[in-house]
């Protein structure tokens, strides 16, 4: 872990941090740490909602000259990619020898189907647990906003848990709750998915690598039933049979695919026999693409091309369910 553990504004590594608002006098706090950012940063990105960004710039100042603003919705399309375009820009910034801070308000309800919100926010902060060590690069800090009335109590309390440190109105502390990504995403693998409906539009089993073609077919068909547009059918398919694929070399046929619709958003669950449980960091590091011997590719890929990816292991079973918003507008691959 390279997060760091100074607590002075020249920290020489890795940041990251959670300001948690439960009333507007608590920006007071964002707009000190935007503040703060200008002054000892070289670059600084900021993604938050338009009020949110109005009201920063009523307490900062005009700071457009030194600010890069971005909007919600070019960011907060499907959450892989949120979490790689973010990767790559600390990256990018690192190997420029820039020192960076991005100031991030996610958008995880917006266009979601009430009765999946739950499950988008809890997979975004896997991610924000993963990023403590996949964005650890050099001194770069990441500014998280989350607001007291627009998620529950436990929720906040894992934002606590994926953040090592807390902006408050005494400076940065550490979070007392926070706890290391793996043993964060251990705790998740072990929280039960909710059981899919007794009534599904598909219900396959897919038991050798020849029958992934008829997978493929099927996940097509039913993706055009449902008005997909043609990118968004060819990232479903594709993402369903990367999956599949692992399940049959990595967990042990037969693969069990079932499929079915929730209001606007297509969920897709693969069941496999759990020979080899699924590491707890799978899909979160980006492959080598001149490897030897590729690794994690099929749900590295699923994460990019599907919004939300859930994933459970247990002894004799691996599932992992993968949700295809229709309103997502197809965004380019990282």
């Amino acid at each position: 872990m390279t997060v760091a553990h100074g607590t002075g504004p020249l920290a020489t590594r890795f940041v990251h941090e959670a300001v948690i608002i439960e009333t507007d006098r608590d920006l007071d706090m964002l707009a000190a740490e935007l503040t703060r950012a200008v002054k000892l940063d070289d670059g600084v990105l900021v993604v938050v909602g338009e009020r949110t960004r109005a009201m920063l710039a009523g307490l900062a100042g005009d700071l457009s000259d030194a600010v890069c603003w971005g909007a919600q919705d070019g960011f907060y399309q499907r959450l892989g990619f949120t979490y790689e375009r973010f990767r790559r820009y600390l990256s990018d910034e690192h190997r420029s020898g820039r020192r960076a801070h991005v100031i991030a308000e996610p958008d995880l309800t917006r266009g979601v189907d009430a009765g999946l919100r739950a499950d988008r926010v809890a997979a975004y902060l896997e991610y924000e647990a993963i990023c403590n060590r996949t964005y650890a690069l050099g001194a770069s800090t990441v500014t998280c906003v989350w607001d007291c009335r627009d998620h529950p109590a436990t929720v906040i309390d894992h934002v606590r848990a994926t953040h090592p440190y807390l902006v408050t109105p005494a400076g940065r502390t550490p979070s007392s709750g926070y706890l290391h990504p793996e043993r964060y995403l251990a705790d998740r693998h072990h929280v039960p998915m909710r059981t899919p409906p007794a009534d599904v539009d598909h219900d396959v089993c897919v038991s050798e690598v020849a029958e992934l073609s008829g997978l493929r077919g099927a996940m097509g068909g039913w993706a055009t039933e449902y008005r997909f547009v043609a990118e968004a059918r060819e990232d479903l398919v594709m993402a369903v049979v990367e999956v599949a694929t692992n399940g049959l070399h990595h967990g042990g046929p037969p693969v069990r695919v079932r499929a079915w619709h929730h209001g606007g958003t297509l969920l897709v669950q693969c069941d496999d026999a759990g020979a080899r449980p699924i590491p707890v960091d799978a899909g979160y590091l980006r492959p080598d693409p001149v490897a030897a011997v590729a690794g994690g590719r099929g749900l590295w890929l699923a994460r990019q091309l599907a919004d939300v990816v859930e994933v459970r292991s247990e002894p004799g079973r691996t599932s992992v369910r993968l949700h295809f918003p229709r309103e997502t507008v197809p965004v380019p691959s990282p």
